[in-house]
């Protein structure tokens, strides 16, 4: 067995390595939900109504409701994004024993702490569980209102995109060609 081991380069034991990127997966992830999780509550207490404008008015914050996607799609899905959310969290933590990429473990904290963030919303929030509208507050004015959870998988999501784009995959592995 160890032998086909080295042969492979596969280890039974993760390396200090390995536990230094699911560590940045999980402090992204966490720090991400903290963040969410704060701001959401801030602008809960805080903004009852109010509107703060800054950068000249560009920018507003402002509390709404959000019981659909991203932008406000498919209000009446709650219930399905509120699973989607967890199954992307499950997919997340089975997958992040085995990468070896500092970018790919950064993007997927990203991912999972805004994914983590929203659902905690749809879960806590009225009018009922896995039903909650999430609380959305950053406004430009020029598309609909998002919240941290959101940016967060924006840019987790781009920053996967870019990593693919450079033929780096999740396990660190460049990408061969004619892989797809």
């Amino acid at each position: 067995m160890r032998g086909l081991q080295a042969a492979r380069g596969a280890s039974l034991t993760p390396t200090s390595d390995a536990v230094r990127r699911v560590g940045l997966l999980a402090i992204t992830a966490l720090a991400t939900l903290a963040l969410d999780v704060a701001t959401k509550v801030w602008v809960v207490e805080r903004l009852q109504g109010d509107t703060v404008r800054l950068l000249g008015g560009a920018l507003l914050i402002r509390q709404s409701r959000n019981p659909g996607a991203a932008f406000g799609i498919a209000g009446g899905a709650t219930v399905l994004f509120s699973f989607v959310a967890i199954v992307v969290t499950v997919v997340i933590a089975r997958a992040a024993p085995r990468l070896r990429s500092r970018g790919w473990a950064l993007a997927l904290g990203l991912v999972l702490g805004g994914a983590l963030g929203n659902l905690v919303d749809r879960v806590l929030r009225d009018p009922a569980p896995l039903r909650g509208a999430v609380v959305d507050f950053i406004d430009f004015r020029v598309w609909p209102s998002f919240n941290v959870a959101d940016s967060a998988i924006v840019v987790g999501g781009l920053i996967a995109v870019l990593l693919s784009l450079r033929g780096i995959e999740p396990t660190g592995a460049p990408a061969e060609a004619g892989d797809t």
